[in-house]
C-alpha cells in the first residue's frame, strides 16, 4: 500500500508514452539534476516548491507516465507537473519539424530517443546548477546542488513523520546565496565556482527584479544580459536559456556536442563559437532540441562503447 503521506499514483495525461531510456535522458541527462532513480525504477525529483514521483506504468519496455506527490503539495503538483515537463509544447511535433529528412545522423538521433522533452525548469535554479556546472560530469554537479540545498536551503516539508527517504529541501534562492560567506559554499565542493556564484549573488541582490527582466527577453538580448554575470560563458547562458526560459533557438556547445559535429559533420577544428552558429543555421529555430539528441546519441554511445 502507498504511505498515505504520498498521494496514490495517478496518470499524467497529455504526454506520450516513454521508454525507459528516454524518460531518463529527460530527467537525468544533463538538463535538470535534482533528480533521483530508485531500485524499483520510480523517479523522484524537486524543483522550486514542489516534489513529485515519476514512473511507466504499462509493459516495462515503455508506457505512460504515472505520478504522486507528498500528500500536503498534491494540489500544487498537479498543477506544476505537465508544466515543469513540457511547459505547453508537444516535442514530438516539434522534433518531426527538425531537418531530419536531409540529415540522417539526426534521423538516427530522433530514432533512438522519440519523445524526448525539454523541462522548463525555474530561471533562477537553473543559473544555479550550471554555474555549477563548469567543467564537471553530471553526477558531480548532482553532488553540489544536493549540498547547496541540504545546508543552505529550506525544508519543503516538516522533517518529523514525513517518510520521504530523506529530509528534502529547496534549493537556496539567490538572496539567501548573497548571505551566505564564500567559505560556506565552498564547503558544498564547488570549488572555484563558489567565487562566481557568491559574485552572481552579490549582483542579483543589487537588480531586484533583474532575472525575471531576463526571462522575459528575446533570445539574443537575454544572452547579452546573463553573459554579464560573472563566471557565465556562452555555454552556461545557452543552457540556461534552453531549459529555464524555453528558447529553443540557444545551442549550447559542451565537449559532447564539439565531439558530435566533428564526427558527423566535419567540423573538426572548429570554435565552439563556430559550432554555435553552425548548429543554429543548420538545425533552425529548434536547434536547441536537436541539440539535445545529439547529446543523448553521444552519451549513449559512449556508455556501449565501455
Amino acid at each position: 500500500m502507498p504511505s498515505p503521506l504520498w498521494s496514490d499514483w495517478q496518470p499524467l495525461p497529455g504526454l506520450p508514452a516513454f521508454a525507459p531510456a528516454v524518460l531518463a535522458e529527460t530527467l537525468d541527462g544533463g538538463q535538470s539534476f535534482r533528480w533521483q532513480q530508485a531500485g524499483d525504477g520510480t523517479w523522484q525529483g524537486v524543483w522550486a516548491d514542489c516534489i513529485a514521483r515519476l514512473r511507466l506504468a504499462g509493459t516495462p519496455h515503455t508506457g505512460p507516465l504515472e505520478w504522486s506527490a507528498p500528500a500536503a503539495m498534491q494540489a500544487r503538483v498537479a498543477k506544476a507537473l505537465p508544466v515543469y515537463l513540457t511547459g505547453s509544447s508537444d516535442f514530438s511535433a516539434l522534433a518531426d519539424t527538425l531537418p531530419w529528412r536531409s540529415d540522417s545522423h539526426l534521423a538516427r538521433c530522433l530514432a533512438a530517443f522519440p519523445g524526448l522533452a525539454l523541462p522548463r525548469q525555474p530561471f533562477g535554479e537553473t543559473l544555479l546548477c550550471f554555474l555549477c556546472s563548469a567543467t564537471k560530469q553530471i553526477v558531480q554537479i548532482k553532488q553540489m546542488v544536493a549540498l547547496l540545498a541540504a545546508r543552505h536551503g529550506t525544508p519543503l516539508l516538516p522533517t518529523s513523520g514525513s517518510m520521504l527517504h530523506a529530509s528534502v529541501n529547496r534549493l537556496p534562492t539567490w538572496p539567501a546565496l548573497a548571505a551566505i560567506p564564500e567559505a560556506g559554499l565552498r564547503a558544498c565542493l564547488l570549488g572555484f565556482r563558489a567565487r562566481y556564484i557568491k559574485a552572481t549573488a552579490l549582483y542579483l541582490a543589487a537588480r531586484p527584479g533583474w532575472l525575471d527582466e531576463t526571462e522575459q527577453l528575446p533570445y539574443i538580448a537575454a544572452k547579452r544580459r546573463l553573459l554579464e554575470l560573472p563566471g557565465v560563458g556562452e555555454k552556461i547562458a545557452d543552457c540556461v536559456l534552453l531549459f529555464g526560459a524555453g528558447r529553443l533557438e540557444a545551442f549550447p556547445v559542451d565537449t559532447w556536442i564539439l565531439k558530435a559535429l566533428t564526427r558527423h559533420y566535419g567540423l573538426s577544428g572548429w570554435s565552439p563559437a563556430q559550432v554555435a552558429h553552425f548548429g543554429r543555421s543548420h538545425f533552425g529555430p529548434l536547434a536547441g532540441l536537436a541539440q539535445q539528441y545529439l547529446f543523448a546519441w553521444e552519451r549513449a554511445q559512449a556508455r556501449t562503447a565501455k
